[in-house]
């Protein structure tokens, strides 16, 4: 029987693999740094922006772009700029080494939420000088940032849908529970891989397979081909054929 964590890891790597593309993870990426430099600013100069306060160090004065290399490519961070002083940080050091910590917290909550003991310890590794309650904030902004993702409404025509389900142990008050986990990637018109859309069931049913469906289809998913269903039995639509419709009322 798979460790948990092995369970794990297998989940986040075919959610990485079939639809969490290079753009999106270079986002991702970003802001996650953006933000804890955003925050480090506001350490060092005892102030956040346009607060008035007598115990403040410094004041800001804009942002400078600095580049920074990642295993999806190039991104230009903001970094913070004082009037007076040097704003200091260790991220453009210490990244290399936590790159996979950060992807991780990015996959975890595309599964279930990121766990503020995850974002923490990227913090930790990056030597970032931040708050317990901003890797708290973090953790609930990041998910947030996610989970609008995954409910966006779906643009464009979609070639082929892939969906998938797996069960996985997850921790549910406590306790480790075996759930289902349901994916829907998409391959847009020009053969790019998307995550369309990615939800947790206490199981794996008739019932379960129609609210995830309906609710890809209240998102607007059209336009479709093909749809790839890999759950024990490979199901290929040819939707433009002339007896398409006759051969999905017969599946």
């Amino acid at each position: 029987m798979k460790k948990v964590q092995d369970q794990l890891k297998e989940v986040k790597e075919k959610i990485k693999s079939y639809g969490l593309n290079r753009e999106n993870m270079r986002d991702l990426k970003k802001w996650i740094l953006n933000d804890l430099m955003n925050e480090e600013a506001e350490e060092q100069i005892n102030a956040s922006r346009y607060e008035r306060n007598n115990n403040r160090k410094d004041y800001r004065n804009g942002y400078k772009q600095r580049s920074l290399l990642t295993t999806d490519g190039k991104i230009l961070l903001d970094k913070p700029q004082f009037r007076e002083t040097s704003f200091h940080t260790a991220v453009f050091d210490n990244y290399s080494r936590v790159e996979k910590s950060v992807e991780s917290i990015i996959l975890e909550s595309y599964l279930s939420g990121v766990s503020t003991r995850s974002v923490n310890k990227v913090v930790q590794s990056l030597d970032v000088q931040v708050s317990a309650s901003y890797v708290s904030s973090l953790s609930s902004r990041l998910d947030k940032t996610v989970n609008e993702f995954l409910e966006r409404k779906i643009d464009g025509e979609y070639r082929f849908i892939y969906i998938d389900g797996t069960y996985l142990k997850i921790r549910d008050n406590g306790r480790y529970r075996n759930k289902a986990i349901y994916i829907c990637v998409g391959i847009n018109s020009d053969g790019y891989r998307e995550i369309l859309g990615s939800r947790i069931y206490d199981s794996e049913t008739e019932i379960e397979w129609e609210l995830f469906l309906d609710d890809l289809k209240k998102r607007e998913l059209t336009g479709f081909h093909a749809l790839l269903n890999c759950l024990n039995v490979l199901i290929i639509i040819l939707l433009w054929l002339p007896f398409g419709s006759n051969f999905i009322e017969q599946v």
